[in-house]
C-alpha cells in the first residue's frame, strides 16, 4: 500500500481530509484524542529538548518531525552548533539507545556494522561469535559521515534502508525503532566523499544548522560556563514512540495536499515540468520518495500546531527540507549564482 492510500484509510475520514468521530485508533481510543494526546505529549519533548538546546527549534522540530515520520536526518552546520548534544539530548528525551560514531577515512564497514570472530572452547571446539558494530542501537549519530569512504557509506545505507545488515552470509536485524541522524560540515570539503544521490535520497530531511539569534547565545553563554548546566530527562520510551510513528500515518490528508504534493514534486523534475527555470537549470529532480517524506512531514507538522488534517502552509514549510537534497544543479545555474532555494522557492510559488 502506498503512502497515498495509507493516509484514507481511517474509518469516518471524509473526501476533504476532515475526521469524523467514530475514526479510532489501533488501541480503540477515537483518533482525534489519540492526536490530541501525541500533541501534548510532543509539545513536553520540545520542551525538554530546548532546556537543553537554546535557539534552534526549527532544527529542533525538523529533527523530530523527521523521528515521528520514521525517517532519517541530515544535519548541516559549522561545528560548534550543538549537533552532537542534539542527538544526545533526543536519545534521553526519547528514552532510545543511542550511539556515536566519528567518520573518518579509514573508517570500515566492520567498524559500523560488527564483525565475526573466531573463537576456541575449553573443548578446543572452534566457531564464528558475531560482535555488533555500534549500528545496533535506536538513534545512531553519524558524525561528518561524508569523511568516510563509499565503501563504508554503503554499509550504512543498507542498515538505513533495510532495518539490517549482512555479515558473512548472515542477515542480522537492527533494533526497532532505528534513525540515524548524520552530521556534515558545510566548511571542509578537502579529504571528504561526497554522499552519493542514492544516500541522500534516504535522508527524510535535510536539517540546516545555522547560528542562534542573540538572545538564544547570550542564554546559552551563561548557562554553560556556570556551575549547574541544565540535563534533559525522559519524556517517550521506544515503545511509545513506534506507537506514535503507526498514529501519524493514520492521520488523513485532504485531497488538495495530496495533489499539491505531486504537483510540486513532479514539477522539480526538469522532464515533466512546466516551469523554465526548472528546465533550464535543474539537472536532476526529486523522485517519489520526496512525495512520501513530504506526505509523512505534514502530518507531523500539522500534529505540532494541534491540527489533526495538514494543510498547503505545512507543505510550503517543508518543501525545502525535503526537496533540496533530492534536487541538483546544472553547471550552468550554478555559473550564474542560481541556487537550489532559489528553485524551490519558485515551486512554491502557485501555493501561496
Amino acid at each position: 500500500m502506498s503512502i497515498t492510500e495509507t493516509t484514507h484509510t481511517s474509518e469516518g475520514a471524509t473526501s476533504d481530509g476532515a475526521t469524523g468521530d467514530g475514526a479510532t485508533s489501533e488501541s480503540g481510543v477515537p483518533i482525534v484524542r489519540e492526536v490530541e494526546l501525541l500533541g501534548e505529549t510532543m509539545a513536553k519533548v520540545r520542551e525538554g529538548v530546548g532546556a537543553v538546546i537554546f535557539g534552534q527549534q526549527e532544527v529542533i522540530d525538523q529533527t523530530l518531525i523527521t523521528l515521528l515520520a520514521g525517517g532519517h536526518a541530515l544535519l548541516i552546520g559549522v561545528p560548534g552548533l550543538a549537533k552532537t548534544l542534539l542527538v544526545e539530548t533526543l536519545g534521553t528525551v526519547l528514552g532510545l539507545l543511542d550511539k556515536r560514531v566519528q567518520f573518518t577515512p579509514d573508517l570500515m564497514p566492520a567498524d559500523i556494522i560488527g564483525s565475526e570472530v573466531l573463537e576456541e572452547s575449553e573443548t578446543g571446539t572452534r566457531s564464528f561469535r558475531f560482535i555488533p558494530g555500534p549500528v545496533f542501537c535506536q538513534l545512531l549519530m553519524a558524525d561528518e559521515i561524508n569523511r568516510a569512504s563509499p565503501r563504508t557509506q554503503s554499509a550504512l545505507l543498507q542498515a538505513m534502508q533495510e532495518k539490517h545488515v549482512s555479515v558473512a552470509g548472515q542477515s542480522h536485524e537492527l533494533p526497532n525503532p532505528f534513525h540515524v541522524l548524520a552530521t556534515q560540515n558545510p566548511l571542509e570539503q578537502e579529504g571528504t566523499y561526497p554522499l552519493p544521490e542514492a544516500q541522500l535520497d534516504r535522508f527524510l530531511i535535510q536539517v540546516d544548522v545555522d547560528y542562534p539569534e542573540l538572545d538564544a547565545e547570550r542564554r546559552m553563554l551563561l548557562a554553560t560556563t556556570g556551575t549547574k548546566s541544565e540535563t534533559a530527562k525522559p519524556v517517550l520510551t521506544a515503545e511509545k514512540l513506534l506507537s506514535a510513528q503507526r498514529l501519524i500515518r493514520r492521520v488523513p490528508v485532504g485531497e488538495s495536499v495530496v495533489e499539491a504534493i505531486l504537483g510540486m514534486v513532479r514539477s522539480g523534475r526538469p522532464e515533466t515540468s512546466d516551469i523554465e527555470l526548472v528546465k533550464k537549470n535543474v539537472a536532476w529532480g526529486p523522485g517519489p520518495r520526496a512525495s512520501q517524506a513530504l506526505m509523512l512531514a505534514v502530518k507531523v507538522r500539522a500534529l505540532f500546531d494541534g491540527r489533526l488534517a495538514p494543510s498547503i502552509d505545512d507543505m510550503i514549510a517543508l518543501a525545502g527540507p525535503t526537496l533540496r537534497h533530492r534536487m541538483a544543479l546544472n553547471f550552468a545555474a550554478r555559473a550564474e549564482g542560481i541556487t537550489i532555494r532559489d528553485v524551490i522557492d519558485r515551486l512554491c510559488e502557485p501555493y501561496r
